[in-house]
Parts: structure tokens; C-alpha cells; sequence
């Protein structure tokens, strides 16, 4: 991934949708897959495995494939949330991994981004139960030039009892002039050695997202949870030379066992 999608961000907030009670301890392992565009604004899509190892512990400590490792806890309606976690980079030319294909040829002569690790921040409020809204920002520790990012989000839960939890997730996210520039800009240099005309973007409201989560629990340990949803690129990151198709269609699916 050359960001955080749409997907992770959705199993994110499922999988911290609450603070566990002072004595739980939890592992959660599960397996699945997801598939979303190689990169945003690419018209090809990918497939790979969605692993999922996540360990909260009673204090607040977590660590997970998916939200990383930190710290989380909730007082009243507020959650909040810091953890170290990873960005992907993106690859200028198509490449096989074990977790499906990244990069594109389209790409060719962009070069490299390089991935680096992140403090993902997270701030929540739930004003009615079934109503949460919610704040997360991606901040690089290292390549600082792929810019910083900002989601606003609203979660609603449409179902809830029985085995069934159905939530409907919206976000707008924000991003710096850098994020802008490396992901979705084309340097004098890049158009010199690619093809596409020089770009560059302005930072500001960049993407919009929607995510619909199905979770069926069979037991009190084993459940399958569904995910389909879509970002739309907005303003600039639409208007981009490397976008082909504004609006990404994203969907997964895993089954996890609870320890």
C-alpha cells in the first residue's frame, strides 16, 4: 500500500471500536483477503492476503498487524489512541510479493517511494451509542518528504444484536503539499523521465471515503467480517496526470478466532 486505505482504516476502527474491561486480555488471530487499486487513482486493481494478529491487553497496550503497536484507552464517550505503525511505499514497475502485486508499469520512470514509519494518532466521541466521530492523523518519522495526513470520520452502527454488527463508516481526508506532491504530483524531473506532464498539487481536502462492515459472529470466539466501500480523489488528486479512475473501489474479507 502506498498509504493507509480505505480497508485498514475500516478494520482498524472495528477491531478498536471500544476499550477492552480492566481485566481482559485479548488476542485475536484471523485470516482473509482484500482487494483495492494498486495505487490511488491506478485503473487496476489488486488482490492479497489480509492477515490478522491483534493482541490488546487490559492496560491498553496493543499490538497488531493492522493498527500497529501502541497504546490506546477510553474515558467516558472519548477513545484516543498512539501508536508506531508503517506506510507502505510504491514501485515504478509492476512487482509480485506475497502480498499480491505492487507498483505499476504506468508508473515507470516516477522511481521509487519509499515507505517509512509513522505515529498514527487517533482521537474518538461517541454523542449517541450508535454514533461515533472520529479523528486519525498519519504523521512519517522517517522520508518526511511523503507528507503528513489527516482523516475525519463519522461511524454509524445501523445493526446491532444478535450474531450481526453492521456499520457504516464516512471519511474526508486532508493532506500536506508533500503528501499531495509524492503521491499524486509529477516533478520537472519525473515528466523529463516518464512521460507525464509536470504536476503539482496543492494540499488541502484530497480523498472521500465510504465503508460498509458486515461482522457475523458463529460462536463467542469465531466470527467473519465483510468490507466493501470506495475513496473518491477530490480537488487536485483527481486532476492528477497518474489518475485514471477517480473513484477506487475497495473490498475484504477475513475470519478471525478469538483467544
Amino acid at each position: 500500500m502506498q498509504k493507509r486505505s480505505c480497508l485498514i482504516f475500516a478494520a482498524t476502527c472495528l477491531l478498536s471500536g471500544g476499550a477492552p474491561a480492566a481485566e481482559d486480555n485479548q488476542l485475536l488471530i484471523g485470516g482473509g483477503v482484500a482487494v483495492e487499486a494498486r495505487y490511488a487513482g491506478s485503473d487496476r486493481n489488486k488482490a492479497a492476503p489480509l492477515v490478522v494478529l491483534d493482541y490488546t491487553h487490559a492496560s491498553g497496550f496493543f499490538a497488531s498487524t493492522l493498527r500497529g503497536v501502541g497504546y490506546g484507552g477510553q474515558d467516558g464517550p472519548v477513545s484516543y489512541s498512539a501508536a508506531l505503525g508503517y506506510r507502505g511505499g510504491r514501485k515504478d514497475k509492476d512487482q509480485h510479493s506475497l502480498f499480491g502485486n505492487t507498483g505499476s508499469n504506468e508508473l515507470k520512470g516516477m522511481g521509487e517511494i519509499k515507505g517509512n514509519p509513522s505515529a498514527v494518532l487517533g482521537l474518538g466521541f461517541k454523542p449517541l451509542p450508535m454514533l461515533e466521530l472520529t479523528l486519525s492523523a498519519d504523521l512519517p518519522l522517517s522520508h518526511r518528504e511523503n507528507g503528513k495526513t489527516l482523516h475525519a470520520g463519522i461511524g454509524a452502527q445501523l445493526l446491532r444484536g444478535g450474531p450481526d454488527n453492521v456499520s457504516l463508516a464516512l471519511a474526508a481526508g486532508f493532506a500536506d503539499n508533500n503528501y499531495l506532491q509524492t503521491y499524486h504530483g509529477v516533478t520537472a524531473a519525473q515528466a523529463a523521465t516518464s512521460g507525464f506532464s509536470a504536476y503539482r498539487p496543492r494540499g488541502g481536502l484530497y480523498e472521500a471515503s465510504t465503508m460498509l462492515t458486515w461482522e457475523h459472529s458463529f460462536d463467542a470466539r469465531w466470527s467473519a467480517t465483510t468490507m466493501l466501500g470506495a475513496t473518491q480523489l477530490l480537488r487536485d488528486a483527481s486532476r492528477s496526470p497518474l489518475t485514471k479512475r477517480k473513484t477506487n473501489p475497495t473490498a475484504g474479507f477475513y475470519v478471525s478466532y478469538a483467544y
